[in-house]
């Protein structure tokens, strides 16, 4: 914890501030609703939303090495790997768990869906970095997801909420779903950044040096990822604020499939990594990529989708309120694992010859 800055070492209490800011403000504004939807950019999202979860995104995507995508792993098991957890089955496992969990609560089961889908980015190298983990292998596992996400989320976010539950027979009477409502929000939430990001890292590298860009631009550029967060959770808390204060247990049945599917997610994956002979640093790269989630892309899906005072976007919220306390103790938790299975040589004692 000590490793961490004290800002992402308290993100957790932040977020409950906001909440608590939001909750207050909407009691404060009751009209704040129709002062927010005077002016819209896109369908169903206002200016001030807009902007947040722009400013919230850009500093994430500013932040992956772009020019690693085209790297290729020394190890391609590990990339295989990756990219099934990441692709095939966290959203397999996201999906079971709502649906078993969230039977009866169909907008919050849905943003739980949208927040499987939106896999790792930027912000797990802070878990891998911590546990140290493979730095070169994490960039690149986090550039691929950046980039696969443009192009298959609104196909799997139809699949899995439209899709495969009409396979299943489970009911969906009232989700009204496009998957080109889908893409056209992903391209301009994650699109847009995703460009701003990668011309900021390629123009600032290319002028100033990587040293540069990643010791004195991104210190200043990473606090607005937490600020445009904050920002929106007191928006939405703000405008959610009745439903929450009268039903609070759901906050706790949502936060308890997110506990079950991170558990299910970095376990089963660092169990894979042991089995395919990794080694700890790749192993613990493989759990935190896999079992990390996108939850700025969620939020920004669910309410530009579904509306800012709809349960998905509640949903998309809670995200990381459970994910960050969570994966920093996996920190600890694959730290121990290494002093156990992989425990490192003695060093030898002056003078000596191993």
């Amino acid at each position: 914890m000590a490793r961490l800055s004290l800002v992402n070492r308290l993100l957790p209490v932040w977020i409950l501030v906001a909440m608590a800011v939001g909750i207050g403000l909407g009691r404060a504004v009751p009209s704040l609703n129709r002062h927010l939807n005077a002016v819209q950019v896109t369908s169903g999202t206002s200016l001030p939303i807009f902007v947040g979860l722009l400013v919230m995104m850009y500093p994430v995507l500013a932040k992956v090495r772009y020019g690693q995508v085209g790297a290729v792993t020394r190890d391609r098991r590990m990339l295989v790997a990756s990219l099934v957890l990441n692709w095939l089955v966290g959203p397999a496992v996201m999906f079971a768990l709502a649906w078993a969990l969230l039977p009866d609560l169909p907008t919050y089961r849905t943003g739980l869906i949208i927040v499987g889908l939106a896999r790792c980015i930027a912000m797990v190298l802070i878990w891998n970095d911590l546990s140290c983990g493979d730095r070169e292998a994490a960039a690149v596992l986090v550039a691929l997801n950046s980039l696969f996400q443009i192009l298959m989320f609104s196909v799997l976010g139809y699949f899995y909420l439209k899709v495969l539950p009409g396979w299943l027979g489970l009911s969906t009477v009232g989700l009204h779903l496009s998957m080109g409502r889908i893409a056209e929000t992903v391209a301009i939430f994650l699109g847009v950044p995703l460009v701003a990001g990668f011309l900021t890292r390629t123009v600032g590298e290319r002028t100033k040096g990587r040293q540069w860009y990643e010791t004195r631009l991104l210190p200043r550029l990473g606090p607005f990822a937490l600020y445009g967060l904050l920002y929106t959770i007191v928006i939405l808390f703000a405008l959610q604020g009745h439903t929450i204060t009268t039903h609070p247990l759901d906050v706790a049945r949502i936060a308890l499939p997110l506990l079950a599917y991170f558990a299910v997610m970095w376990f089963g994956s660092f169990l894979l990594g042991e089995r395919l002979g990794l080694g700890y640093a790749r192993t613990a790269t493989l759990a935190f990529t896999a079992a990390g989630n996108n939850f700025e892309l969620a939020i920004a899906v669910a309410i530009g989708v579904f509306g800012v005072t709809s349960g998905q976007a509640l949903a998309g919220v809670v995200g990381p309120l459970i994910e960050v306390p969570v994966l920093v103790s996996l920190v600890y938790v694959a730290l121990w694992f290494r002093r156990r299975l992989h425990p490192q040589p003695e060093p030898a004692a002056p003078g000596t010859r191993r």
